[in-house]
């Protein structure tokens, strides 16, 4: 089982190390839309757009990573007194409410994004993208921070009986 977490933890730094990168697309993208419309009196219709759809995948990429490093904003009044068997206990149970999000979140985005697909929905913008590859991050996080909030849920009992 622990071989298995240390699976999940890796496949989820990896998809983070790979998003993380998504910001210069984003930060291209903008720079693109100011020259072309600000010094080339010609914008684009595309370029913000596009930019709001690299920025989900970029920010939901990096949710489950961020669990396991616990890099998300906490409010440790109580975990910081805790030590032993109620800090263990604690962060069992932020996981548990982790994973039950990613669930909840699962359950309602993936009809979303399936219902996406077939309609072929689009944007209904001026450049009108296709926008179900966008959507399809949603539910794809969700899994993942499930995966992760389960494997450090695993990775913290090994702990315990190492300990």
């Amino acid at each position: 089982m622990t071989t298995l977490a240390r699976y999940i933890t890796a496949l989820n730094r990896g998809l983070f190390g790979l998003a993380k990168w998504l910001v210069y697309a984003i930060v291209a993208l903008m720079l693109w839309e100011v020259v072309q419309r600000y010094f080339l009196s010609h914008p684009t219709s595309w370029a913000p757009e596009l930019a709001t759809l690299v920025f989900g995948p970029f920010f939901l990429l990096g949710g489950p990573y961020m669990l396991h490093t616990g890099g998300h904003v906490a409010v440790d009044i109580l975990s910081s007194r805790a030590s032993g068997g109620m800090a263990r206990a604690l962060h069992l149970a932020g996981l548990a409410l982790a994973a039950a999000f990613g669930l909840i979140l699962l359950w309602f985005s993936l009809p979303l994004v399936l219902q996406s697909i077939s309609y072929g929905e689009t944007s209904y913008s001026a450049w009108n993208p296709v926008v179900w590859p966008a959507k399809a991050f949603l539910p794809l996080a969700a899994g993942l921070l499930v995966l992760q909030a389960l494997a450090d849920a695993i990775l913290a009992f090994r702990a315990e009986d190492a300990a």
